[in-house]
């Protein structure tokens, strides 16, 4: 186990964040898009979204980097980080497809990609260190609600 670094630390939170900022940014004005559009039950305020998104990025960060912390020769460790990095890429695409294009249909389809590579990242996360799965339930949770309103407003709109 390397020594723990709080730059190193910082350093993943801070990626994981940016990559949900950079999103937001690439994704336009989506203020107004709840108001197009019919919207499905069970919508949270549009406030709720960045205050949830902020914290699942931090807790993601936290848990890459303990991940990354641990031995290298750990077998899994490669793939459990590649799983945290690929996830992280279809999370930054999501956005972009939803708001800024509008592509409903495939923003559902990622979603629910992005849900499976999560609950992938989890089990490989489990074999290397518990508490690092653990802080990605929420993140989880989290996508089957997104992953719901992304098919409903699919499906209503």
């Amino acid at each position: 186990m390397k020594k723990f670094k709080l730059t190193d630390l910082l350093i993943f939170i801070v990626t994981a964040e940016l990559v949900g900022a950079l999103s937001a940014l690439f994704s336009g004005d989506f203020s107004s898009f709840y108001t197009e559009i019919k919207a499905p039950p069970l919508l949270p305020p549009s406030w709720l979204f960045p205050v949830v998104w902020a914290i699942l990025y931090a807790l993601m960060g936290i848990s890459a980097y303990m991940i990354w912390q641990t031995d290298d020769s750990v077998k899994c460790r490669s793939t459990a980080l590649k799983l945290y990095y690929v996830q992280l890429a279809v999370n930054f695409s999501w956005s972009i497809l939803f708001f800024r294009f509008r592509l409903l249909g495939l923003a559902a389809a990622v979603a629910i990609l992005l849900l499976m590579l999560v609950g992938a990242m989890i089990l490989a996360f489990t074999r290397i260190k518990k508490l690092s799965a653990w802080l990605n339930i929420p993140y989880f949770i989290w996508l089957i609600f997104a992953s719901y309103l992304a098919v409903a407003v699919y499906i209503l709109n």
